[in-house]
């Protein structure tokens, strides 16, 4: 597989040494970023993982509050190999990143291969020569970018996507695909002689419905894994009967749909996966309707159309109690939702009350941490400061 470097710094990347690379990175950023009493050691039990991609300031995310990010996203091509699409824009967006150890020198950075509409896995799966040039092509990315880690997010095996290719087999061959990821990033390690948490990491993020368990086979894969993100939001979204809490941590009362957090969690529990490899998915959006009947404040009620999509920040800036919109909480789901009356608006979103509640639910399942999905959603970091404090402090 083969890597163009479009930058200086993408063409010195793999030859740096982690001290030094830090410091050619630091240059590019002003003097005021290090911060050494930010530096965040007490980085267990708990993770605190960012989704973060695109055009956004990588260097003013709250590295000493995080234990890992995952860049998102490479895709995998016609020859079934992961590339980026704009591989000098991603080189510097990941030389940024790794900058950030800088703050966190205990900060994982990895590369989160795939997202909704992402092809190519079937067929990058269908065989022992097919799953070998994946592999050799994340273990050459690995090192190419300095990275700790691969994450999978395969939306989702041997289901039908947008113009994605599936196949029935993909349910055997998604574990054969990680055991071989497993075995070529195992083996990295050894060559490197990393020991400990300091091993490269392989995870995938996982979907929170029955279907993927049917076509997964969880109870083998997660072997392969040191853990799995779980995406536990977009439960109720634009193709759903009614209204919904798309993030809630429990059913609502009368909720007949009953996919919640809770219900995620207890899914990868019951296909045997340690609660310590269980990473509860946050959302820091919202999803919302229009047209809704006005019964229950919009709450599980049928709905002329599609609201929309909305980042956190614009939610505190526009809706939260403004223009109509009106917070409710649901004591029973965990979660809260805008109705706007005029406009029959119903919004479903997490807040730092709902993500408290979240946090005290991680803890007392004993599970591995949060993700969140996406950072650039909440620059001001309101909801990472809310996670930390729940999970960190």
């Amino acid at each position: 597989m083969k890597f163009k470097l479009c930058t200086f710094l993408g063409s010195v990347l793999p030859r740096l040494s982690l001290g030094l690379l830090a410091f050619v990175l630091i240059l590019s950023i002003p003097f005021t970023f290090v911060n050494s009493q930010s530096i965040n050691k007490a980085d267990k039990p708990y993770r605190i993982i960012a989704y973060a991609g695109g055009d956004m300031n990588y260097w003013k995310m709250g590295a000493a509050k995080l234990t890992h990010i995952n860049y998102a996203f490479a895709l995998v091509n016609d020859e079934g190999e992961i590339f980026f699409r704009d591989e000098s824009r991603s080189a510097q967006h990941l030389a940024q990143l790794q900058a950030l150890k800088a703050k966190n020198p205990d900060l994982k950075l990895l590369v989160s291969v795939g997202g909704w509409g992402a092809d190519g896995f079937s067929d990058a799966a269908l065989s022992d020569e097919s799953r070998k040039i994946f592999s050799q092509s994340a273990i050459a990315m690995i090192s190419h970018y300095g990275l700790d880690g691969i994450d999978i997010d395969w939306e989702f095996p041997g289901q039908p996507g947008p113009g994605i290719k599936y196949r029935e087999e993909d349910k055997q061959n998604f574990t054969l695909m990680m055991k071989s990821l497993r075995e070529h990033i195992d083996a990295l390690s050894d060559e490197r002689g990393l020991t400990g948490e300091n091993r490269l990491l392989l995870t995938i993020a996982s979907n929170d419905d029955q279907r993927y368990f049917e076509h997964t086979e969880m109870k083998k894969v997660h072997t392969y894994l040191d853990f799995v993100n779980v995406m536990s939001y977009d439960m109720y979204t634009v193709g759903s009967a009614t209204t919904g809490h798309h993030t809630g941590l429990y059913p609502s009362d009368l909720d007949t749909l009953l996919r919640t957090t809770d219900s995620a969690i207890q899914l990868h529990l019951e296909a045997g996966i340690p609660p310590q490899k269980i990473v509860v998915g946050v959302a820091i959006y919202g999803r919302g309707w229009t047209e809704v009947n006005p019964e229950n404040n919009g709450l599980l009620q049928p709905f002329g159309k599609w609201y929309g999509f909305i980042q956190y920040s614009e939610l505190k800036e526009k809706y939260i109690d403004k223009n109509g919109f009106n917070r409710h909480w649901d004591d029973v789901a965990k979660a809260p939702f805008l109705w706007n009356r005029g406009s029959r608006t119903f919004i479903s979103y997490d807040d730092s009350e709902s993500l408290m509640n979240k946090t005290s639910f991680i803890r007392e399942r004993g599970l591995g941490g949060a993700m969140y999905w996406h950072h650039a959603y909440d620059p001001s970091e309101e909801l990472l400061n809310v996670l930390y404090k729940g999970l960190k402090e």
